[in-house]
Formats: C-alpha cells, sequence, structure tokens
C-alpha cells in the first residue's frame, strides 16, 4: 500500500494537489481530459465511523437528502461522551465552519463482560481542519501515563493511571459507557489540550458487521503474526480462544501472514488488534487500526454500497449495533454534508512518539517534544504546515 505524503497547507496550489490517479474527461467547454486523484469522499468512511450513511459514488455527486440521511442515521445510538470537554464558542465549537475534532474509543465488549468492566484500547483523535478538505488520524498509546481528574459520577477520586484505564474509571459505579467515555475526553484534554466537536465508542465486535457489510475490506499484512485473541475450532469456526477452550475442540492457531488481501470481518479486526509479536507493539497495532478505518472508508466509497438501497439499509442496521455517538449538538446530516469535500485518499495516518515506545522509567509512556508540538498543531490547525516541517510523524501504511 502506498502512503500519501501530506499536502502543502490548504490554502496553497489546492488544485495542483488534486491532479493524480485516473484520467477523467470533462465535457465542452472545459479543459481536454486531466489527471485527477480518485476522489473516494472521506465522508463515505466517517458514515462508517460515525454511523451516518448515504453519500458520493466516486465523488459524483449526493445520494439522498438531508432529510434521508437524517432518518437513515436515526438508528445510530447517540449519548453525551463529552460532558465538558466540548469545544467551546471561542474555540470554534457549535459551529462546522472551522476545523472539526473527533475522540474515537474502541472497547472490546464481549457479552459475558459486565458494562463497566471495559478499557479504552483504542484511542483516536481525526482532526479536519478548517478547509474541510484533509483529514488527520492521531492514535494516543494506550499505556501513555496521564492524570485522570476525579469524576463524580463514578465516584473516581482522581489519580495516574494508564490512557487506556481512562475510560474503565469513568464506567464504574454506575457511569457506563457515556462516564468512560466523558472521563477519556477529559483526561485527554488535560494531557493534549485538545477539546472536541464529537466523540464515538467503537464496539469491536458489532465493528465487524460493519465490515462485513461492506463485503470485507482489502488490507495488507507487513509481519506476520499470530493471534494472541482468536483461534480457529474444527478447522472452519473463528472463536476467542478462551469460548473455544470450553467446547474441547480441536483449535489452530489465526496466523496473519505477509501479503495484502481482502479480509473477513473477524480477520481484519483481529488483526489490527495484534500488539504482541509485532517489532513495535503497540505502536504497529495503532498503525494497522488507522490502516483499518481507511480501507473501510475506500471500500465504502468504491464499491457501490452507498448506491445500493439493500446494501444500505444492511450497513446502517450493522452501524446501529457498532456505535454510540456524539456530536456536540450538531445535526449528524449536517456533518455529513459538511465533510462531504474529504476524500478518502486524503486522510493521512500519524503517529506519535516517533513510532517507538518512549518509556518514563516506569513501563508508561509519554509524549515527546515533538509530540506535544503535534497536538498544539492540532489545537490551532496548522497541523500542515507542521508536518511539513516534521515530515517524520507521517506513518507508512505498508
Amino acid at each position: 500500500m502506498t502512503v500519501q505524503t501530506p499536502r502543502r497547507a490548504p490554502s496553497l496550489d489546492r488544485d495542483a494537489s488534486r491532479t493524480r490517479g485516473r484520467t477523467v474527461t470533462t465535457p465542452p467547454p472545459a479543459p481536454p481530459a486531466t489527471k485527477r486523484k480518485r476522489r473516494d469522499p472521506l465522508w463515505a468512511r466517517l458514515t462508517v465511523v460515525l454511523g451516518a450513511v448515504l453519500m458520493m459514488a466516486s465523488g459524483a455527486g449526493i445520494v439522498g437528502s438531508k432529510w434521508f440521511i437524517s432518518n437513515a442515521t436515526s438508528a445510530v445510538s447517540q449519548d453525551n461522551l463529552l460532558g465538558g470537554t466540548k469545544k467551546s464558542a471561542a474555540e470554534g465549537g457549535n459551529s462546522l465552519k472551522g476545523s472539526i475534532d473527533l475522540l474515537l474509543m474502541g472497547v472490546d465488549a464481549r457479552k459475558r463482560w459486565a458494562v463497566d468492566d471495559l478499557h479504552a484500547d483504542t484511542i483516536i483523535v481525526l482532526h479536519i481542519p478548517a478547509s474541510h478538505d484533509q483529514a488527520y488520524l492521531v492514535s494516543i498509546p494506550r499505556d501513555t501515563e496521564v492524570q485522570v481528574p476525579p469524576f463524580a459520577k463514578s465516584k473516581y477520586p482522581g489519580g495516574t493511571a494508564k490512557a487506556t484505564e481512562a475510560f474503565y474509571h469513568g464506567a464504574q459505579n454506575g457511569g457506563g459507557w457515556a462516564g468512560g467515555a466523558q472521563l477519556m475526553a477529559q483526561t485527554l484534554k488535560n494531557a493534549t489540550g485538545l477539546s472536541f466537536d464529537g466523540a464515538a465508542i467503537i464496539d469491536f465486535n458489532g465493528f465487524r458487521g460493519v465490515i462485513d457489510s461492506l463485503g470485507g475490506v482489502r488490507m495488507c499484512v507487513d509481519q506476520q503474526v499470530t493471534s494472541k485473541h482468536m483461534v480457529i475450532v474444527d478447522g472452519d469456526q473463528q472463536m476467542y480462544i478462551g469460548e473455544a477452550r470450553k467446547t474441547g475442540k480441536r483449535m489452530e492457531p489465526v496466523v496473519h501472514k505477509v501479503g495484502c488481501k481482502t479480509m473477513p470481518g473477524w480477520r481484519a479486526l483481529d488483526f489490527a488488534r495484534q500488539r504482541y509479536g509485532l517489532k513495535n507493539g503497540d505502536y504497529d497495532r495503532q498503525r494497522h487500526q488507522q490502516q483499518l478505518l481507511k480501507a473501510m472508508a475506500k471500500k465504502a466509497s468504491s464499491s457501490g454500497v452507498m448506491t445500493n438501497p439493500l446494501k444500505v439499509n444492511g450497513l446502517i442496521k450493522a452501524a446501529g449495533k457498532a456505535f454510540v455517538l456524539d456530536t456536540g449538538g450538531v445535526p449528524v446530516a449536517d456533518f455529513i454534508f459538511t465533510l462531504k469535500g474529504v476524500a478518502a485518499n486524503d486522510m493521512v495516518l500519524l503517529r506519535t512518539n516517533n513510532g517507538t515506545f518512549s518509556g518514563n522509567g516506569r513501563g508508561r509512556e509519554q509524549f515527546n517534544e515533538v509530540t506535544q508540538d503535534m497536538f498544539q498543531a492540532i489545537r490551532k490547525d496548522n497541523l500542515a504546515d507542521f508536518i511539513i516541517n516534521n515530515p517524520g510523524v507521517v506513518a507508512k501504511e505498508k
């Protein structure tokens, strides 16, 4: 998979940055056919990530009205996930005219686990600049040492913890998923200075159905790894290891071998969740998770899913089981239409701490100086310029 290098600041030579990819013939009196980059709408991906559907077919135009989109996305659960971390009016909150920052949290909500017995093993900040023509994914290392503030809703007194544990502490004593997300958002705001326009909790198990509704996604495995979560039972049934042992049946390891292939939901998710056995551990896992979101976006925008009513309905139902969403009071349809100019190929994957473990001597991580500067660039909405001066923050996709 090729790596997209970050474009220049959106205000500079904007049209020239979109002259790669397929040839498009424009009707008279337009100029002769020119090279244009394939417009795989990012908002087609965001409909997957945010549970919002019905969008463009290869960038040709919007499928459906705002009313239709609002009606379709009503299946997605919504809750207050931001608490007091929602952007203030001074920060550009309550408006989609400026930059947009979304907090994405992934949890493993298996049936046998209690609602409050969850950690956010995936933490991603999605930044869209005010130009609304680019998108950046920044993963927060799960083992980053953070100061978690007191949280009355879950009776948590506050303390030092790993970033992944902030969600757990907020979900205790009836705090639930919303409490976990609120405490996570507040913890990250204290650690990075970022406030958010919206947030989403992604249930890994429900996410599998979204990927299957897309017909699988193409993923590239860059280093062989054996799953620490799943096995094959009786030669054809994939199960979590703990559940498989109870069957007493023959088990085979799930091995993700090097190469690019279309993966069904269970395999794509399992690969994206591995960290043990990878060269850079959690950092490789972060990169693979970012790749999965990008692969889903591409598949949604290029496979005809969004123009097929039956497939759209299936995707809506799957998304409704996979997400809890908070758009900060802004209608989902407004989010969709605001982001319609962002293309799938315009998603840039960014890494913290140079993509390697940056320990603090206590077995936990801390943000290095470049990473802290990157968070400030996000807050000030000058991330494009920051990347030009710090190209090492761009993650290789393969």
